[in-house]
């Protein structure tokens, strides 16, 4: 009932788990500032940049996402744990950890596909 809650208040629209493997998007990725270091996510974890999680606007939480980097093809491998970003053309927010894994911290912005693998 609490995550209904959350969703109406933050006008989020979530899908169901079961329907979501394969559904792929592409959009630019960006990656948490170090002040969110240790804060609480929307699921109610806290963050850590060396953790292979992410933020996403209607994934549920715990889905895992192959996150891939048009322009290198490099890829990881990410756990929905937030909401966001909220920020029009950006599909995903990454945590440190990830972004640097498959694309340059200074650019700041990388334009990705973001694939539902679970």
């Amino acid at each position: 009932m609490s995550l209904l809650f959350l969703c109406s208040c933050a006008k989020v629209a979530v899908s169901p788990p079961g329907q979501l493997t394969g559904k792929a998007e592409f959009g630019k990725a960006s990656y948490y500032a170090m002040k969110y270091q240790f804060r609480k996510t929307a699921s109610g974890e806290r963050l850590n940049q060396f953790s292979l999680t992410a933020a996403h606007r209607t994934l549920p939480f715990g889905t895992k996402v192959k996150v891939t980097n048009i322009k290198n093809n490099k890829s990881v491998k990410v756990r929905i744990n937030d909401r966001g970003p909220f920020i029009k053309g950006r599909v995903i927010d990454l945590t440190r950890s990830a972004f640097s894994s498959i694309g340059n911290l200074k650019s700041g912005l990388i334009n990705v596909k973001v694939e539902v693998i679970r």
